[in-house]
């Protein structure tokens, strides 16, 4: 069923149109993800169709019996509230229900000898049993604490902008709806909790549109994707990997479109510069279409941020974290860590809200002093370090002015020299934009610059504070890319489960009273050892995953293969016979494939056991560098040679069937 109509909705913000001409429908099972680059107006979409905005143009048509909840990405509330009476604040009755028998309970604890309190709390205690509220104040409860909210009685003000976003969130999850919309609700949550909230959203009825960086969660609640991309919206029936081909394919065809305009442009005006004259009526009718052809352009574009700044060198000596210990008050954040960087360590925090990880990248910076330990940073170091919270900007100073106070010029990877200007094209900061005070742009946009900022000082060793949570989706893609060709070292705090699996080789986990352990590979390595029980409470294990291995591993097992196959083409040709017939009637094993072929198995068991063994002993080396390193070499070539043998096991399976196939005919 239909729920919701949108129609021919346009928006400008001075001269820059966000959408124009935006149409979709929705129907009550649709969950969507609206996605496209910062800046674009998606908040603003949003906004629009919870009606807490106003289009230029258009209009949005929602079914008269759908009610809607709405999770603003700044949400703002009372700052005397209750954490409890804040999540009921709203129009709809049963809200306003709880809310005002909550506020009644609160004045009756101050004046319990007040009948008229008494009577009013009466009143409204039949009003809940009435309307089935208590179970909307237990269900507020228990997403509450499942955010990590558990003292319901704490006053707003007191709250973490994070913790404010929590309770806004939970506030929009119990709210009765057939529709939420949700701008970023993953922002501040840790890993586990945007678990969480991923399968509650997987198993809420009713329509959701939301925007997210999140791509794991897109890719597992929305079933549509709805993109903006330079002012105009586009709908794909497809969680994010699909939508990714759909994508691709469209900017294909785009891209093929353009390409054909400016041939027959190239072709038209050839002929015109010919000296045409325009006096038969073919001839300005070629005129005309050339003219048309000039001013009709297309909407396609490949913007794509372009990171290619170089690092500066870096020596042997990167980090090394000694005894390091840290509390706050009565709270023990680290205790004893201990952790030596090595060259392309790329490193993984995660931990609870609270727990410490932007205090250690804080340490590491020498912005906070540890209660006991050190940290020393080697000679050669150059640390840039984008932090979570908003960096002063001067909302007065241009783009431009910004990005040259760090660097007028900078040398990119391949070499060449660029300007500041330069390197904001690359950024998608257009001319028009380098020129616009920053307090113009978006929340996102500002954080694209202040990253380009950062790595415009050329970094050996890079601290990331929650690099996912402002930064749209395309420039999150391209810091991938470029952290996969950074020489340096890379810290990551992070609660995108996407990010990490993409970024990093090691999971410094914090695990509560000061406990921090190192563990081997990516994040989804880390939850299958965590879920299957491996991982203690006090366990530690420091290791970096092959990543080359792969590639060598496929091209030995190939040669292998291939060898065989070619082996057998050349008995063919010396047959002198048709190469199907003589395989045909030819077909066996010889000797060594025949004792391959019953070893096999065996060996492939063994080269498995082998490579659990050196996992459990990496798990144990994390303080041994020269036997870790030992290790990693022994892992790489047990990978390689268990690649083979699989390459070789598949290859013999195939010629045993066909052999037996044969037999049997």
């Amino acid at each position: 069923m239909n729920i919701m109509t949108v129609e021919h909705l346009t928006k400008t913000y001075g001269e820059k149109v966000l959408f124009q001409d935006a149409s979709f429908g929705m129907d009550e099972h649709d969950k969507i993800g609206v996605i496209g680059v910062n800046g674009t107006g998606k908040s603003t979409f949003l906004r629009v169709i919870a009606s807490l905005d106003q289009a230029d143009v258009g209009k949005v048509a929602i079914n008269r019996d759908v009610r809607v909840a709405y999770l603003p990405q700044n949400p703002e509330f009372d700052a005397e509230l209750t954490v409890l009476r804040a999540v009921f604040q709203g129009e709809d009755p049963q809200l306003q229900v709880v809310s005002e028998y909550m506020e009644a309970m609160e004045l009756l604890e101050m004046l319990p000898g007040d009948q008229a309190l008494v009577e009013r709390v009466t009143r409204l205690t039949q009003e809940m049993d009435r309307t089935s509220a208590w179970n909307l104040e237990n269900e507020a409860k228990t997403v509450l604490s499942k955010l990590g909210i558990t003292d319901f009685s704490q006053k707003i003000g007191s709250l973490s902008g994070g913790q404010r976003k929590r309770v806004a969130l939970a506030s929009a999850l119990i709210i009765p709806s057939e529709l939420l919309i949700m701008d970023e609700p993953t922002n501040h949550l840790d890993n586990d909790t945007v678990g969480w909230l991923e399968s509650f959203l997987q198993k809420r009825r009713g329509a959701l549109l939301l925007i997210t960086h999140d791509r794991y969660f897109l890719d597992r609640v929305c079933n549509v994707m709805l993109e903006l991309d330079h002012g105009r919206l586009f709908r794909y029936e497809a969680n994010y990997s699909r939508f990714l081909e759909l994508k691709s394919e469209r900017e294909e065809r785009e891209a093929a479109s353009e390409q054909k305009r400016q041939n027959l442009l190239r072709t038209e005006l050839a002929w015109i510069r010919r000296g045409a004259k325009a006096r038969s009526t073919k001839q300005r009718a070629r005129i005309e279409r050339f003219e048309k052809l000039q001013s009709q352009g297309t909407d396609y574009k490949s913007d794509s941020v372009d990171i290619s700044v170089a690092s500066t060198r870096l020596g042997r000596k990167i980090l090394e974290i000694s005894d390091l210990s840290k509390s706050f008050g009565e709270r023990q954040l680290i205790s004893g860590l201990n952790y030596t960087a090595v060259p392309g360590d790329r490193v993984g925090i995660i931990g609870l809200n609270g727990s410490g990880k932007s205090t250690l990248l804080n340490m590491i910076a020498g912005r906070i002093q540890p209660d006991a330990g050190e940290i020393e940073l080697g000679t050669t170091v150059k640390l840039g370090y984008y932090t979570q919270e908003h960096q002063e900007m001067d909302g007065k100073m241009r783009v431009l002015d910004y990005i040259k106070e760090e660097a007028e010029l900078v040398t990119t990877a391949d070499g060449s020299r660029i300007s500041a200007s330069q390197m904001l094209e690359r950024f998608l900061f257009t001319g028009a934009m380098q020129w616009t005070p920053i307090e113009k742009l978006s929340g996102g946009e500002r954080r694209r610059l202040y990253l380009l900022r950062v790595l415009m000082s050329a970094p050996n060793v890079l601290l990331l504070d929650e690099p996912t949570n402002d930064l749209d989706i395309q420039t999150l893609t391209v810091l991938e890319a470029y952290l996969d060709e950074f020489p340096g070292a890379v810290f990551t705090v992070s609660h995108d489960r996407y990010f990490l699996d993409r970024t990093v080789d090691k999971i410094m986990a914090f695990e509560g009273g000061g406990k921090v352990a190192v563990h081997v590979g990516d994040y989804s390595d880390y939850q299958e050892r965590v879920q299957r029980g491996d991982i203690s409470g006090s366990q530690e294990a420091d290791s970096e995953r092959s990543g080359s291995g792969g590639g060598t591993q496929g091209n030995g097992g190939n040669v292998s293969r291939n060898g065989s196959h070619n082996g057998a083409a050349a008995q063919d040709e010396a047959a002198g016979t048709d190469g199907r017939a003589a395989r045909t009637e030819r077909l066996k094993f010889s000797y060594n494939e025949q004792r391959e072929y019953e070893a096999i198995d065996g060996k492939i068991e063994a080269t498995e056991e082998r490579l659990t063994k050196i996992s459990a002993e990496m798990e144990q080396a994390a303080s041994d560098a020269a036997r870790l390193q030992e290790l990693m070499q022994e892992q790489q070539t047990a990978e390689a040679e268990l690649e083979h043998l699989i390459e070789r096991w598949t290859y013999l399976n195939e010629l045993a069937e066909k052999i037996e196939s044969q037999r049997n005919q």
